[in-house]
């Protein structure tokens, strides 16, 4: 677990949150919301030690993250950020990157690695991908690559910054039940989604973010029935129940 604890941090010159306190819970779904610049994927990249925090402090398990190696932080929590450069690999070999934390020097991979890159690619229904250069994906294609390298990683935490870019609704609702079955099996996951109706379907538990704060935390149906979501937002929103629990709706 994870747990974050009077954080404050941003960019220099510019502070971006102010004071958040939250636990990254294993076993659940966590959707981190909030408008554009209200520090979401600041939240993401300090809770994994990867930005600079200018006070408070980060516990992973219990330990705080300046007395972890990176190779120790990244056996444990995965991070899958919302954009990044397309390298010149095949996807098999992307999903590889996904091992790194747990090779000795020099690099070599052994069956066990072949095998999780297997399972990864197979979990989110991209194994026939595996041979193709990521130039030649699409879009949605290659966030798969990018999620089943996280999955091949093959840690406690995933964080994960908009993973439904580029996905169509189909591929959208297939990543975020995948979420849901990966803290069925004990992971805590964390999503920053900008698509609110999604996230309440299928987060166990969900967090606001205004101006570097949290406006409010707790279930979907905590939220829906409080007004932050739309004076944070701007929207409002409806619901019917359906097989399987609520369904959300933009008014």
């Amino acid at each position: 677990m994870i747990e974050l604890r009077n954080l404050h941090a941003g960019y220099p010159g510019r502070p971006v949150l102010k004071g958040v306190d939250l636990e990254l819970r294993p076993g659940e779904v966590l959707a981190v919301l909030g408008p554009n610049g209200c520090g979401k994927s600041t939240l993401l990249r300090a809770a994994n030690g990867l930005l600079h925090r200018t006070g408070g402090e980060v516990l992973l398990d219990g330990v705080p993250l300046e007395s972890m190696t990176a190779k120790e932080i990244a056996r444990k929590a995965a991070y899958l950020p919302q954009s990044r450069p397309v390298p010149s690999l095949t996807a098999g070999r992307m999903v590889l990157h996904g091992r790194f934390p747990y090779l000795s020097y020099p690099r070599r991979y052994g069956r066990e690695d072949h095998e999780m890159v297997r399972r990864a690619l197979e979990r989110v229904g991209a194994w026939d991908l595996a041979s193709r250069p990521l130039s030649e994906l699409s879009g949605g294609q290659r966030q798969k690559v990018y999620l089943a390298m996280a999955l091949a990683q093959d840690t406690e935490t995933i964080l994960m910054d908009e993973p439904t870019t580029y996905l169509d609704v189909a591929c959208q609702i297939e990543v975020m039940a995948l979420s849901r079955r990966l803290a069925e099996e004990g992971r805590a996951v964390v999503m920053v989604l900008h698509d609110l109706c999604l996230a309440l379907r299928y987060a166990h538990r969900a967090v606001l973010l205004s101006g570097g704060r949290v406006s409010q935390a707790g279930t979907p149906e905590e939220l829906f029935a409080g007004d932050a979501l739309e004076q944070g937002m701007g929207v409002r929103l409806g619901r019917v129940a359906a097989a399987g629990g609520w369904r959300y709706f933009y008014l």
